[in-house]
């Protein structure tokens, strides 16, 4: 089981996590919905996981992924991305996020994520 923070600025999506990682065992600890909110809940709770939107207010996920890693670079993280946003996918990546899901998403797909992230 792992600890998870959600990161998106729509909380429907957000509900949406919470409920495929709750029904697969995982601990969702936390939630923010722009990325100056996720740093801080990051250092506050120091999550196995963090899943974070790539487009967000205040400030972007990628951002967010850097600003996280420079603090911390055992930091496990996967992007969540619309289609049609490779370019950001390809950045986040190089930023140094572990993995990347597409939404909308699909329960197997975010439970295959966060295993391969916890590898």
């Amino acid at each position: 089981m792992a600890t998870v923070l959600i990161v998106d600025d729509t909380k429907f999506m957000r509900k949406t996590l919470i409920k495929m990682l709750e029904s697969s065992e995982h601990c969702v600890v936390g939630e923010a919905e722009n990325g100056l909110q996720a740093i801080e809940k990051y250092e506050e709770l120091r999550p196995d996981i963090v899943t974070m939107d790539i487009t967000m207010p205040e400030m972007n996920g990628i951002e967010a992924v850097k600003k996280i890693l420079s603090t911390d670079s055992n930091a496990k993280i996967i992007m969540c991305t619309a289609m049609g946003q490779q370019k950001m996918v390809v950045d986040a990546i190089e930023a140094g996020a572990k993995d990347y899901l597409i939404k909308p998403f699909d329960v197997g797909c975010v439970v295959e994520a966060i295993n391969r992230a916890l590898c």
